[in-house]
């Protein structure tokens, strides 16, 4: 069953219901704006619908500040924009594209309402399109899904993307709990002191008046690239950028005090002071996510730095009194989607290790973890140059089918040709920027051409094994959250508080810890089963109970 949520011109909000197709049943209803919570809460505890709307963003983050979930929906933008771009589904859209959000608003959730304050829902009702408008699209939808060339697969990353929309607003209603003391004092260990405005902190200072030394330049503000590229080579340094990797190939007295302030800044810039006054409130770290953010289908944030939490900072992510962090680290992802989407029996069992690039090595490589891990990373992002060029071939003796699978979707993304991932999502087409180069006729042209065509296969390559790994993420996650759902009905408190990539995270109360780390490990094999069946690759999850992040790793 499905229940629509729609604005009506009356102020009012209709809910329309329609069948498992998408056909209506009659059974329509209108409430007002601040009765929704409990209606919604009434339906979903009755009924367990499939809630539909244009994207979640527009009512469940204030039905969370009500207290209220659901298990289920049908995010229409999200689903909508996988199905315009794959080449598997036949689609024509209702929405007109200002009715379908393409990023999120930047706007963190309403928070519950203190004691005694009106009620949320008692302010102007949600804009939006009608509930017409949402049920010619859904059956649009459903219609595309059902006559697509696997419709199954289709149908799973529909309901993958749309249970991710619900994740993400609940991950982000409900925060990272974070201790601001413990980051102050972070700070402090690392940066010193908090310093007053426009001022450095004082060894970040320090340290960039040991560099202004050692490069003979007492003005030097190390904090403007060109300024530091012209004290650079006054000193001798030859350096075309100042990214750290080129600098290290130098041997200079300056470069190590160089890339420790470097460090330092960037921890200042990204999660300093201003961070923790911007992005952290009640204790609590408060995101932005973005699903399929990223044209894989990868999840990207907005603000706040969110899935890029460095090592300096996660001791603040810390666990409530008388709870625990479960962390859980899906281990060499992408390699086991590989085996799995070329269905390589020999590459499947050297994964049956927790260690997939050790059973590589001890297969084909003498033993060397290092030269097997560069050879697999090196076919899955195109790095066939170099040391993983020359380990190439002995890769491909030993798991042909794997090497083959990405090697004929680069090959499909130099001819121009899309490749989709296992479930449905398309790469996007080559530019005509790309097209016209590829038809020039010049030398100089042809070289360019070439070099466009092989960066195309780079991408591709990459694109249908990092768009799968996301796939299964998010069946993860969306199985992760079904059980943690099944505990809380027991009165167990958990919550799915973070996500990337490869890695959840769960504050749990101590008592339930464990549950939810097991929790954790039987949603990483319903995922694997949703998307490979009996294929016989392996997707083990390492799971630590923590008090902190940093614990974790």
């Amino acid at each position: 069953m499905h229940v629509i949520l729609a604005p009506a011109p009356d102020g009012r909000v209709v809910l329309k219901t329609l069948d498992a197709a998408g056909q209506p049943t009659g059974r329509d209803a209108a409430v007002e704006l601040a009765r929704l919570p409990d209606a919604v809460r009434e339906i979903e505890h009755r009924s367990r619908p499939r809630w539909v709307w244009r994207s979640a963003p527009d009512w469940y983050p204030s039905f969370l500040a009500e207290g209220v979930s659901v298990e289920r929906c049908h995010d229409l933008a999200l689903v909508g924009g996988v199905l315009l771009g794959s080449v598997r589904a036949d689609y024509t859209p209702v929405l007109p594209p200002n009715d379908r959000p393409t990023e999120p608003s930047g706007a963190l959730p309403p928070l519950p309402a203190p004691k005694g304050q009106a009620s949320l829902f008692e302010d102007a009702p949600a804009q939006g399109p009608r509930a017409d408008v949402l049920e010619a699209e859904l059956v649009a939808q459903l219609g595309a899904i059902r006559g697509s060339a696997d419709p199954g697969r289709l149908r799973l990353l529909a309901a993958a993307d749309s249970a991710g929309a619900l994740v993400a607003a609940e991950m982000q209603a409900a925060g990272i709990p974070w201790d601001p003391q413990t980051h102050e004092a972070l700070l402090a260990e690392q940066l010193g002191p908090r310093p007053r405005s426009g001022e450095r902190p004082l060894l970040l200072e320090h340290k960039a008046n040991e560099l202004r030394g050692l490069l003979g330049a007492p003005k030097l503000n190390p904090d403007s690239p060109q300024e530091l590229m012209r004290a650079l080579h006054r000193a001798g340094i030859e350096a075309q950028t100042t990214r750290a990797w080129e600098l290290r190939e130098f041997r200079h007295p300056a470069i190590p005090p160089l890339l420790e302030y470097k460090k330092l800044s960037r921890l200042l810039a990204a999660n300093g002071w201003a961070w923790l006054d911007a992005w952290v409130r009640d204790g609590r770290f408060r995101p932005e996510y973005v699903v399929a953010g990223v044209v894989t289908g990868r999840w990207a944030s907005r603000g706040g730095g969110a899935l890029q939490i460095p090592k300096q900072v996660r001791a603040a992510a810390r666990a409530l009194p008388g709870h625990k962090l479960v962390v859980a680290d899906a281990s060499q992802l992408e390699p086991r989607v590989l085996a799995a989407l070329a269905r390589d029996d020999a590459m499947a069992a050297a994964a049956r290790d927790a260690d997939l690039y050790a059973g590589i090595a001890a297969a084909g490589f003498g033993g060397d973890r290092a030269k097997a891990k560069v050879a697999l990373l090196g076919a899955i992002y195109g790095a066939t140059t170099g040391e993983s060029g020359r380990l190439m071939p002995q890769l491909a003796r030993l798991y042909p089918r794997a090497v083959g699978f990405v090697e004929q979707a680069a090959r499909d993304g130099e001819r121009g040709l899309i490749v989709t991932t296992h479930l449905g999502r398309s790469s996007p087409p080559p530019s005509e920027r790309w097209k016209r180069l590829q038809q020039s006729t010049s030398a100089e042209e042809q070289r360019r051409a070439d070099a466009a065509a092989r960066d195309r296969g780079r991408f591709t390559r990459n694109f249908v094994v990092q768009g799968t790994a996301a796939e299964w993420a998010e069946c993860w996650i969306a199985e992760v959250r079904l059980r943690l759902r099944r505990l809380a009905a027991q009165g167990c408190r958990a919550e799915l508080v973070y996500f990337l990539h490869d890695e959840v995270m769960v504050h749990a109360e101590e008592s339930v810890a464990e549950a939810c780390a097991e929790a954790v490990r039987e949603a990483a094999a319903a995922a694997k089963r949703l998307l490979f069946g009996d294929a016989p690759v392996q997707f083990p999850v390492s799971v630590a109970v923590v008090d902190s992040y940093d614990q974790a790793k």
